[in-house]
C-alpha cells in the first residue's frame, strides 16, 4: 500500500515546482492560488491571491479560474497541499501550473511581500454563503457590497422592495429620504411598513425594518423634503441613487444633481399595471432629460392616487431596481444604461427599448451650459405612489 510520502512523491513527479523568489515578478501578472484553510488565509496571504481551500478545489476552481491556458502559481503553508492541488489542476486540464516550494511559510521567511487580507467573519460567511458560491460575486464582491453606499429616494412603493433586497444583499450603508408618515392606505404595497407603524415617520419605520433584517447595516435617514437647497449635500458621498420618486419636479432635480456629482441613478416608475426601469449613468449613457426633455401637462400625468396601482407592481419594479443597483456595484452583467425596461403586468411581458444620449440635451449634451440646481415645482403637480 502506498504511504502518504509515496503519494506526495508521485504527485511531485508530475508537476512543476519553483522557489518563491523565482516567481515574485509574477505577482499582479499571473494568477496565484492559495489552497490553505480559511483560518490560515486570514492570518496572511500573497497580494491578490485567489483563495480556494484544497477541499473545495475540484468544485470551485473552474468557476473561479476559467482560463485553463494562463499560468497559475499554487501555494499552501509548506508545499505539500499545493503539490497535490497542482496535480489536480493538471488532471482538470490546466496547462501551466506551478507549485511554490515551501509554501507561504518559506515565502515569509525569505522576506517577500505579503498582506493580511480582508476577510469575512464566520457569521458573515454563513449569512452570505449563497453569494460566496457565485464566482461572479465571491468574497471580494461581497466586500464591495459592504463598502457600498446607496441612497433611496423614497420609502414608498418602489423604495420598500428595493431597500429590503439591498439590505439583505449586504449593502453596507443605505440612506433613506422621505418626509411622509405611514398611512393605512400605504400598506397595500409599501412593504417596509406595517399596521403598528401607522402614524410613524416613514424613515423611522423603514430604519426599524431594515435593521431587523440586517443588524450590520448602517441606515441614515433624512426626514425632509428633497429640494434645491439640500440635494447636493444629501447625495454627496453616495455611490448610487435608487430613485423611487413619483413626480416630475423631483426627477428633474435629481437628474441635474446626479450629473453634477456624477452619481448613477437607478430610475423606476409605476402606473396602474405598468412599470419602467432604467439606469442613468452620467455622461456614459443618456440622462433623464434625454429621455423626457419636457414634462407632460399635469392633466396627462395623473398620479397613482388618482389612477390606482396594482399592489404587487412596485414589488416587481423595485426588485429590478435593487438588482440593477447590485449589478452596478459589482460591475456585473449588462446594466440598463441606455435601455428602458418596460413591464406590463396584464400581458406579463417585458420589453426593452433603446435610449440614446441626446447631443442637444440641455443638461448633458455637447453644448450644455453650466448645470444650475433649481426647484421645478411649477412644472406639474406631485403624485403619490
Amino acid at each position: 500500500m502506498a504511504t502518504p510520502r509515496d503519494l506526495l512523491n508521485d504527485a511531485k513527479s508530475q508537476i512543476v515546482e519553483a522557489e518563491p523568489a523565482s516567481v515574485l515578478d509574477q505577482l499582479g501578472v499571473a494568477t496565484f492560488l492559495d489552497v490553505r484553510e480559511p483560518d490560515e488565509y486570514e492570518q496572511g496571504a500573497l497580494p491578490g491571491a485567489i483563495h480556494i481551500p484544497r477541499g473545495h478545489l475540484e468544485f470551485q476552481v473552474e468557476g473561479r479560474i476559467p482560463d485553463k491556458e494562463a499560468p497559475i502559481y499554487v501555494y499552501c503553508a509548506g508545499g505539500v497541499r499545493s503539490a497535490f492541488a497542482a496535480k489536480t489542476l493538471g488532471d482538470l486540464g490546466y496547462r501551466s501550473v506551478v507549485s511554490i516550494i515551501g509554501g507561504f511559510n518559506k515565502w515569509k521567511d525569505d522576506g517577500l511581500t505579503w498582506v493580511t487580507p480582508r476577510t469575512l467573519n464566520a457569521d458573515q460567511r454563513n449569512r452570505y454563503q449563497r453569494h460566496l458560491l457565485l464566482p461572479e460575486v465571491g468574497e471580494k464582491g461581497q466586500q464591495r457590497l459592504f463598502d457600498a453606499k446607496v441612497l433611496m429616494l423614497g420609502a414608498g412603493g418602489l423604495g420598500s422592495p428595493a431597500a429590503l433586497y439591498l439590505a439583505a444583499a449586504g449593502v453596507g450603508t443605505i440612506g433613506i429620504i422621505d418626509m411622509d408618515v405611514v398611512d393605512a392606505s400605504n400598506l397595500q404595497r409599501q412593504v417596509l411598513h406595517n399596521t403598528t407603524r401607522i402614524g410613524e415617520r416613514k424613515v423611522d419605520s423603514a430604519k426599524k425594518t431594515l435593521e431587523l433584517l440586517n443588524p450590520d447595516l448602517v441606515v441614515t435617514t433624512y426626514d425632509t423634503r428633497l429640494g434645491a437647497d439640500n440635494i447636493l449635500a444629501i447625495i454627496d458621498g453616495y455611490d448610487l441613487i435608487v430613485d423611487g420618486t413619483d413626480n416630475f419636479p423631483t426627477r428633474y432635480l435629481v437628474n441635474d444633481a446626479s450629473l453634477l456629482k456624477k452619481i448613477p441613478v437607478v430610475h423606476g416608475s409605476i402606473f396602474r399595471f405598468e412599470g419602467q426601469v432604467t439606469v442613468f449613468h452620467p455622461y456614459v449613457g443618456p440622462c433623464y432629460r434625454c429621455m423626457i426633455p419636457e414634462p407632460p401637462p399635469a392633466e396627462l400625468a395623473p398620479s397613482c392616487a388618482e389612477a390606482g396601482v396594482l399592489g404587487v407592481l412596485p414589488g416587481i419594479v423595485g426588485s429590478i431596481q435593487a438588482l440593477e443597483a447590485i449589478k452596478m456595484i459589482l460591475d456585473l452583467g449588462d446594466s440598463l444604461v441606455g435601455r428602458l425596461l418596460a413591464f406590463d403586468a396584464l400581458e406579463e411581458t417585458f420589453r426593452t427599448f433603446k435610449l440614446r444620449r441626446d447631443p442637444a440635451c440641455p443638461a448633458c449634451g455637447d453644448d450644455a451650459g453650466e448645470i444650475v440646481i433649481a426647484d421645478y415645482d411649477d412644472l406639474c403637480m406631485p403624485h403619490g405612489n
